[in-house]
Formats: C-alpha cells, sequence, structure tokens
C-alpha cells in the first residue's frame, strides 16, 4: 500500500476533511518556489571535479542559511496557496515567466 493512502485512511479515521489537490504543484511545493530557485542561483557558474565536492558545497550552503531563510519561505506560503485557489489551481508565477 502507498504511504499516500495509509496517511488518507488515518486522516478520514479521525474525521479530518481531505481536499483534491494535483500531485505536484511548484505554487504549493515550498522546495520549488522558495528553496531551488537560491540555491540554482548559488551554485550557478560552479564546477566539481567530484560528487563529494558538490555535496560539500551543499552542506555548507544549507548551514549558512540564517533562519529568516526559512521564516521568510513559511510565512509566504499562506499567499501562495491563497494566490493558486484565485487562479482555480493554475501556476502563480506563469503570467511572469519565471522558471
Amino acid at each position: 500500500m502507498h504511504t499516500r493512502d495509509v496517511l488518507t485512511q488515518w486522516l478520514q479515521r479521525y474525521g479530518w476533511e481531505i481536499l483534491p489537490h494535483p500531485a505536484h504543484s511548484p505554487d504549493l511545493t515550498p522546495s520549488d518556489f522558495h528553496l531551488f530557485g537560491p540555491l540554482k542561483r548559488h551554485l550557478g557558474g560552479m564546477a566539481f571535479e567530484t560528487e563529494d565536492d558538490l555535496i560539500s558545497e551543499l552542506r555548507n550552503w544549507f548551514d549558512n542559511l540564517d533562519v529568516d531563510f526559512f521564516r521568510v519561505g513559511i510565512n509566504s506560503l499562506l499567499s501562495r496557496w491563497q494566490k493558486c485557489i484565485d487562479l482555480h489551481g493554475d501556476y502563480v508565477e506563469k503570467s511572469r515567466g519565471l522558471r
């Protein structure tokens, strides 16, 4: 049984309403709109000789993120979710050409 199915059954058993949503939406996935953009910009132009070099740089980047980086990302979720609802699930950033 898929983990999603187990979770769905558990939520239903305890009376939680299951809302329909896309399997993957870049507007709703915090890592897509808040994490990967800055990480992509940070890594842009870098070259790594080994996988270990890349892993080391990733660890360094994550270790040096300020708590405000995460606070801003979490605080922006509500407005992103509302935009997605207002656009009936359409991609929020599509009109601005961001990818």
